[in-house]
């Protein structure tokens, strides 16, 4: 009998054979490509009983730090927000839970319903006219946009404010480099963090289709909107990233002059996980509509006059001729959507704007409480809604590292992606922060400092 792995199908016969008409002389030199930092024996241990191997799991998952034993004080992207039980309840039902993308409309009614639902919520939301049904995250939304503004103006540039996110930024230029698409960054104003007017002026040539900017922005700073559009050609996309707790508070992105409004939906009823998944919403104007990438579901009636539910736009390239797709993703985040819908249905419109008061009202008293100690200095004076950045006299993982120890989950250290702000660190505070978390937190700062 042949030589079989306990995980790997092949024998050594069988590899030797394929390396062979391959023509490559072993499967280290197959995978010379794949970083070094992914060489090494999975030393996997041999079989066990299913109790001692769940007893071993066990352990190992009680290793790991779950939120809801922290306080936290650190968003950046991600939030830990409060999610109601009925959510996950809702969200759970085998019916969404086992979905993939429905193909089949007849026979996925309840998904459609759900993520048409989903689209409407996010159009009252942002203000826009049409929304798809869900991108991959955040970022992939950004960057979808910035190629979809191309598309539309057919100019080869794209400028981007340095306070959106960082590894938007980073996906945006990916996305933008395999086209031919060039991506210039607008840097920030020094004093207040919201983006440089008169440097964005100054980069607004005729070859520019769209402008990014956040709202509020990686800082927490919320940018003005309006006046940004003022200073833009007409022709010239607005996109905005957006956060969608901050929507429910502040005025719409799309009464204020936006082309394109994408973000993050995770803080819409999906719980933080290291990595994800989330999911990215998509909103633009109708007169975009072909233009827009994923799909967008719509109301219908069938020939008996009853209500139903279809995709009407599917613009990837499995649906229709590839010359004419606006987008390769094979897939989408479509559970996280329908975790998002049941969330903004539940909290309904006045749960979702106590939600952002509460976080806009605890980070503000925060910060007006930070800077009254010692070795605490205000960066940027623009305004903001949850998220702030304040400077230390003390290096930033220093700090964390001792709230750790008082299960305190510290603020983003901001030298990894801006090295010019060193020991400058963005704070951050939802509904999910209690009070006492919050004079918890001064007092270990007032010890550490």
């Amino acid at each position: 009998m042949k030589e079989r792995h306990s995980y790997i199908p092949h024998t050594p016969e069988e590899i030797k054979s394929m390396l062979e008409t391959i023509g490559v002389p072993s499967i280290e030199e197959l995978f010379s490509d794949v970083p070094k930092v992914f060489d090494f024996e999975l030393a996997l241990p041999k079989g066990s009983d299913e109790f001692s191997v769940y007893r071993e799991m066990k352990s190992l998952a009680e290793r790991n730090t779950n939120l809801e034993q922290l306080a936290v004080f650190r968003g950046g992207g991600i939030y830990h927000h409060y999610i109601p039980f009925v959510v996950q309840a809702l969200a759970s039902r085998s019916e969404f839970l086992t979905a993939y993308t429905p193909y089949q409309a007849e026979v996925s009614q309840g998904t459609l319903q759900a993520l048409y639902e989903f689209q409407t919520m996010i159009v009252e939301l942002t203000g826009m006219e049409v929304a798809n049904s869900s991108m991959y995250d955040g970022a992939t939304a950004a960057a979808e946009a910035a190629l979809m503004a191309v598309r539309t103006n057919r100019k080869d540039k794209i400028i981007v404010a340095k306070n959106v996110h960082p590894e938007y930024r980073e996906v945006i230029r990916t996305y933008c480099s395999g086209q031919n698409i060039k991506v210039e960054e607008v840097n920030f104003a020094k004093n207040s963090g919201n983006i440089d007017l008169e440097t964005l002026k100054s980069k607004l040539t005729d070859d520019v289709s769209g402008v990014i900017v956040g709202y509020p922005n990686f800082f927490g700073v919320i940018e003005d909107l309006k006046i940004i559009r003022e200073l833009l050609p007409e022709k010239v996309m607005f996109i905005v990233v957006a956060n969608p707790i901050a929507l429910s508070l502040l005025e719409a992105p799309g009464k204020l002059g936006a082309d394109i409004v994408v973000g993050e939906g995770q803080p819409l009823g999906n719980p933080p996980n290291f990595g994800g998944p989330g999911f990215g919403f998509f909103a633009t104007l109708e007169n975009n509509i072909r233009k827009t990438p994923g799909r967008i579901i719509g109301e219908t009636k069938d020939t008996e006059g009853r209500t139903g539910y279809v995709m009407v736009l599917q613009t990837r390239e499995q649906h229709i001729r590839r010359s004419k797709a606006t987008s390769n993703i094979c897939s989408n985040h479509a559970h996280n959507a329908v975790t998002a819908a049941i969330y903004m249905s539940v909290m309904g419109k006045e749960g979702l704007r106590e939600v952002a008061e509460q976080s806009f009202a605890k980070a503000h008293s925060l910060k007006e409480r930070l800077l009254k100690l010692e070795g605490v200095t205000e960066v940027f004076s623009g305004p903001f809604f949850h998220e702030f950045v304040i400077s230390f006299n003390k290096d930033v993982e220093f700090i964390n590292s001792e709230l750790m120890k008082h299960k305190i989950l510290g603020p983003l250290n901001l030298e990894k992606w801006y090295p010019e702000m060193k020991s400058c660190a963005l704070f951050c505070t939802t509904e999910a922060v209690r009070n006492a978390d919050i004079e918890f937190l001064l007092g270990r700062l007032e010890e550490i400092l």
